[in-house]
């Protein structure tokens, strides 16, 4: 059973066997690279990590999972807010320098809110990617796959309302891909979300919560299947991360003083111990999100802690 959140911040939970959460705050200063943390409800915000390690492979970054209430679609403004403040302050209280809030639904809820409560902290924050779909598109037709709270935020309707106000955006809420990906496996939702937007014309797909991406297989299998049929036109499957993981590199540079180094420019004069350090956090259990961010990045030694 996942502990989540106490009143003033996490509450303690056993970590994974064999396993002693490293000094992250004393670390840092002892690298001279940035250090990067980022906050997902899930394994989600783990699409965006990858792509910003293949971009920044040396510089160190924190991940934090709040397992324990996810999903964050179905949850209420106000809660989703304190949620990401609380996983943003413990990021913070670890020394990262800067905070990517890896998930679309908190992104949507609380990255204004964040950004109050820590003014001298950059932020980078996901949204969906309707620009490049509105630039994609061939047909006019655009779908957005999230979750309802992304749907319905404001900062979604500003960024339809600024790039595809002459288009048709289908939106269509995905709250079983979330937990496809949380649970592993198949996921035989894929299709029946996937389809009718295909069928209805739509000619570039947004990616608009960080988990989908990890559902490639299955969403380029209905493409091709509905491709056999209908061969009218190319589909493009836009995720943001690649984009967000350049950005995440432009922030850390600009906010840097000369304090971090955020690419790999004295690699040699640093000892290797020191160099391509990622822990993992979770609020739910520890040794179940080793196993998930093992098959979902494909990396092998990858340890978390329960906070």
């Amino acid at each position: 059973m996942g502990l989540g959140f106490g009143g003033l911040g996490f509450v303690s939970q056993p970590s994974a066997p064999n396993s002693q959460s490293p000094n992250l705050t004393a670390h840092r200063l002892q690298s001279r690279f940035v250090n990067i943390g980022v906050f997902d409800s899930g394994v989600g915000g783990l699409s965006v990590l990858r792509e910003m390690r293949r971009l920044m492979p040396n510089a160190d970054m924190t991940y934090l999972a709040d397992q324990a209430n996810v999903p964050y679609g179905p949850r209420p403004l106000s809660e989703i807010q304190t949620l990401t403040e609380r996983g943003a302050r413990w990021l913070v209280s670890r020394g990262c320098d800067v905070v990517v809030i890896a998930c679309n639904t908190a992104s949507a809820a609380a990255l204004g809110h964040v950004r109050g409560i820590f003014p001298s902290v950059p932020f980078v924050g996901m949204e969906p990617a309707v620009k490049p779909a509105a630039i994609a598109t061939k047909t006019g037709v655009i779908g957005v796959f999230a979750t309802a709270a992304t749907l319905k935020a404001a900062r979604f309707a500003g960024l339809v309302d600024r790039f595809a106000s002459h288009l048709r955006v289908i939106e269509q809420p995905c709250p079983e891909w979330v937990e496809c990906v949380e649970k592993g496996g198949t996921c035989d939702a894929v299709k029946a979300k996937l389809w009718p937007v295909l069928e209805a014309g739509a000619d570039a797909l947004v990616l608009g919560c960080t988990h989908f991406p990890f559902l490639q297989i299955e969403i380029d299998a209905v493409i091709a299947e509905f491709g056999i049929r209908n061969s009218k036109f190319e589909i493009h499957v836009i995720d943001p991360g690649p984009a967000v993981a350049r950005q995440v590199m432009k922030v850390a540079n600009s906010h840097s003083g000369g304090r971090w180094l955020v690419e790999a420019q004295n690699l040699a004069s640093l000892p290797a111990s020191l160099q391509k350090n990622t822990p993992f956090f979770t609020t739910g259990d520890a040794v179940k999100f080793e196993s998930q961010a093992r098959a979902l990045l494909g990396w092998g030694d990858i340890r978390a802690y329960g906070v």
